[in-house]
């Protein structure tokens, strides 16, 4: 029994020495206890937010992929499908003109007064 307590005892103080020489670590150059961890992080966070910067460009690209497949089925469809079906007519400026003269005479005009808006007011 004394041996497993003496060597219980020897390595509580391999700890306690060791924890001590750690604590003067920190002390003497506070690089260890502070310049060290924000490093880390600084670090580490740029890697993580990397990483997902990444992941959310990955996305974006697949969908603008699909995007593309859309516009390029639609094109396929115009050039050969139901929407070439429609074909206008041919549309000249002058029988444009020749149809709003016969539908405006501007020979017989009535005069009709428009109300201004303060006319109300006066009444």
């Amino acid at each position: 029994m004394t041996t497993l307590q003496s060597q219980a005892g020897k390595e509580t103080a391999k700890v306690q020495k060791s924890a001590s020489a750690f604590k003067r670590w920190g002390r003497k150059g506070p690089f260890l206890r502070y310049g060290l961890p924000m490093i880390s992080l600084t670090v580490f966070g740029a890697l993580g937010l990397g990483h997902l910067l990444q992941g959310s460009k990955d996305i974006a690209r697949v969908k603008d992929d699909q995007e593309w497949e859309i516009i390029e089925a639609r094109k396929a469809l115009s050039r050969t499908g139901p929407v070439n079906a429609y074909k206008p007519k041919k549309i000249s400026l002058e029988d444009e003109l020749k149809d709003l003269q016969q539908k405006v005479d501007i020979n017989n005009y009535e005069y009709k007064t428009i109300p201004k808006p303060n006319e109300d007011r006066r009444v």
